[in-house]
């Protein structure tokens, strides 16, 4: 077997262990509270990764601690939000709204950086949007709602946003910097933010420790986090961007799937024609829009 065909099914592998904790958390949050869960998830997984990339920190500089620490907080913001918008959303439009920090990715750099949109990148946009619009008026799932719209789907759009930042930021860093010290680095601060951030924001925090649990946290921080970066590391290098992207789009449609295997979600006409166009958005900008924006190719480094 050729490095190029493992890389491409080790990336296949990590999306589907992305797509399928959606759900893993899901069932989790029943029994833990959604900022805890987060920070025994990324303490772990910082550990580990700290382990990993050990070597990086002898030749660390201070513009890649800097950096790191910039893309860290837009990583906690992102998963913070993710996390607690998944306890009122259903797994499914977790991912698919998640997936729009794709397409926000070229918005805010026209926005903030003055990049020029190419007719590809503004009909993903379009497109993703128009998707969002149908997935999420009216709002449909549990908890309580603004103007109609689910408040879990808005604090994923709020993850959405701070994710889209986390990748341009990352794309401008391993510009520069070595990508493991902004792995390390970017992780560290994460998990430092959600131990500091639990016992301010989350009153009273909880957890029930059961197999459940142990499951999530061991799906997350090993597979979903430490496994998926050290693979990502080595299997990007065999694989052209624009297969990783694609591949990388299957998330939501691997999380679509194990809703509806594990809880019978079932997203319905609107939800899942929403569900498509966002998908269809998230493609044409990545495949076919991202040519003048290489930040947007680092999309998977979200995680």
């Amino acid at each position: 077997m050729s490095r190029s065909l493992k890389a491409h099914i080790l990336l296949v592998f990590v999306t589907f262990v992305w797509g399928a904790t959606f759900v893993v958390i899901k069932d989790a949050l029943s029994l833990v509270t959604p900022l805890l869960f987060n920070a025994v998830r990324m303490v772990i997984a910082a550990a580990l990764l700290a382990v990993i990339f050990r070597r990086e920190f002898a030749r660390m500089t201070r513009g890649a601690v800097l950096s790191g620490i910039v893309i860290g907080t837009f990583l906690w913001a992102g998963y913070e939000f993710q996390t607690a918008g998944l306890r009122l959303t259903t797994p499914s439009k977790s991912a698919f709204l998640t997936g729009i920090s794709v397409v926000l990715v070229p918005v805010l750099l026209a926005l903030f950086w003055r990049r020029h949109v190419n007719r590809w990148t503004l009909m993903g946009v379009i497109a993703a949007f128009i998707g969002l619009y149908l997935m999420t008026v009216p709002a449909g799932g549990a908890g309580m709602s603004l103007g109609g719209i689910n408040t879990g789907d808005l604090m994923t759009l709020g993850c959405a946003v701070m994710f889209a930042f986390q990748i341009i930021f990352v794309g401008r860093a391993t510009q520069r910097f070595p990508y493991g010290q902004i792995v390390a680095v970017q992780l560290i601060t994460c998990a430092v933010w959600m131990v500091i951030s639990v016992p301010v924001l989350e009153r009273p925090a909880h957890i029930t420790w059961s197999v459940q649990v142990f499951w999530a946290l061991g799906v997350t921080a090993l597979l979903g986090t430490v496994v998926a970066f050290a693979v990502q590391g080595w299997a990007q290098q065999f694989t052209p961007p624009t297969h990783t992207a694609l591949i990388f789009s299957l998330e939501p449609v691997f999380a679509g799937v194990t809703s509806y295997v594990v809880l019978g979600e079932r997203l319905g006409w609107r939800g899942g024609a929403g569900a498509v166009l966002i998908l269809a958005g998230v493609l044409v900008s990545e495949l076919l829009g991202t040519v003048q924006h290489p930040e947007a190719e680092l999309a998977a480094e979200a995680r």
